[in-house]
């Protein structure tokens, strides 16, 4: 059922921001007159689910559940349909267009997917508000990941800032190093103020590091792997621990350590049961693990938690500033892409990894946070100047506009075959990835 409601999400998003897409298209070259024969959900190879025709343009849905088009006439396109260039330019077609309508032809798309992702986030600011828990307000410190630990920080430190400034959501943090290139991050530890300085060798780690920083939480079991230490200790779901060898503890991850000191040996556990405080000799094993999983806690006991909620007129700067926001952050993803040391192109994902973005169980406010977040990203990859895509069009425009002369039919069916290699080279490498995760994770 999980699979099933992942992707029926994962569809229902790209079918919204595909037509959202090709309704740009659409609607600059209704304005300019220029004639749309088809547009289409999904594709459609030999059949359509159903078609039918309003004055010059043919309506349908395909049959292959993702993508879709908007075929305007007179324009060298992905179906690379080059039979209606060998007849005279008509009025009614794209390239008998003046450059600068043919523009605004080309970037619809991309405009229409920018204006959905603000009227998204106007929309959840509107009806969820902002909930998060602020830095200053960890008063007890973050839990760190080992890759985090080989670079300096440990369990219990508190953040000051981060290159010089204060991050105010904790959860930021690992993006504020990776996007903004801050190295250095200042600390508290034992009341003492400290720099950590992150060195280059570690980004590649902290790019497939999913648990850098997270909160503390109590060790509560919610259930106990059978044949582990823990199931055979008699632990049970429900039991909180609060020590090891009589010595008091709160935090996980100081259980987490205690442990480690225990390999292949015994540790003696408190814990608390139905109000009662018992003990158990835990075997612990030669990994430094007993096989408990922690309990889901509800953060809001254990930190404040910070909410404000707008009004309909305060909410619309906040869409608007969250929306570029995410497009400066997604274009530094992509310089980190391109830089072969960080090996970030290997983290490139594919339709797998989008379907895992979804929650297993449906919630309208992860969904809409997605698709606005993946309107983003198909906006960005899209103005790429890459033939194929909306932004290797624009290039070729801007060269008419700023030369006078116009590439050749000949060319433009050239750098379409050209852009499709590229494009679909990047599909492979994306679901290559996904595939290769599957097998080796």
């Amino acid at each position: 059922m999980e699979i099933f409601i992942k992707v029926v999400q994962v569809i229902a998003c790209f079918s919204l921001l595909v037509l959202v897409h090709e309704f740009g298209h659409f609607l600059f070259a209704k304005l300019f007159h220029v004639r749309v024969d088809k547009f289409y959900l999904f594709f459609n190879p030999w059949f359509s689910i159903f078609k039918f025709r309003i004055g010059e343009t043919e309506y349908g849905m395909g049959w292959v559940p993702f993508g879709g088009y908007c075929k305007i006439a007179g324009m060298v396109d992905e179906s690379m349909d080059t039979d209606q260039l060998k007849s005279e330019p008509q009025p009614w077609e794209y390239r008998s267009k003046p450059a600068w309508q043919r523009l605004l032809i080309i970037v619809g798309g991309v405009l229409m997917n920018i204006v959905l992702a603000i009227v998204i986030y106007i929309g959840i600011t509107f009806t969820w508000g902002d909930s998060y828990i602020k830095t200053k307000d960890v008063d007890n410190g973050f839990m760190f990941s080992e890759v985090a630990h080989e670079i300096g920080f440990r369990d219990g430190d508190k953040v000051l800032s981060v290159g010089g400034e204060y991050v105010d959501n904790y959860g930021q943090i690992p993006a504020v190093i990776l996007l903004d290139d801050a190295r250095e991050v200042q600390i508290e530890r034992n009341g003492q103020p400290m720099t950590i300085t992150i060195d280059q060798k570690y980004i590649k780690s902290m790019l497939k590091d999913k648990q850098f920083i997270s909160l503390r939480t109590p060790f509560v079991v919610g259930k106990t792997a059978p044949g582990g230490g823990a199931a055979a200790a008699g632990l049970m779901p429900g039991d909180s621990l609060v020590a090891v060898d009589s010595i008091p503890m709160r935090w996980f991850d100081e259980f987490r350590t205690a442990f480690a000191q225990h390999k292949g040996d015994t540790a003696v556990v408190t814990f608390i049961r139905g109000g009662k405080q018992m003990t158990a000799a835990v075997p612990v094993s030669a990994e430094g693990q007993v096989g408990a999983y922690l309990a889901g806690v509800n953060l809001a006991d254990l930190y404040t938690i910070s909410t404000r909620q707008y009004s309909l007129l305060e909410s619309i700067p906040v869409g608007f500033n969250r929306t570029f926001t995410s497009i400066g952050s997604y274009l530094k993803q992509l310089k980190l892409i391109a830089s072969p040391e960080t090996e970030a192109y290997k983290s490139v994902g594919g339709i797998i990894a989008m379907g895992n973005f979804f929650p297993g169980e449906w919630n309208w406010f992860s969904f809409w946070q997605i698709t606005a977040l993946i309107s983003i990203m198909l906006a960005v990859l899209n103005i790429l100047p890459i033939p194929m895509l909306d932004g290797g069009h624009m290039v070729f425009i801007l060269y008419e506009m700023i030369t006078r002369r116009a590439p050749s039919d000949k060319f433009m069916e050239r750098a379409q075959l050209v852009g499709m290699v590229i494009v679909f080279g990047i599909v492979i490498l994306a679901n290559g990835n996904d595939i290769l995760k599957l097998i080796f994770n």
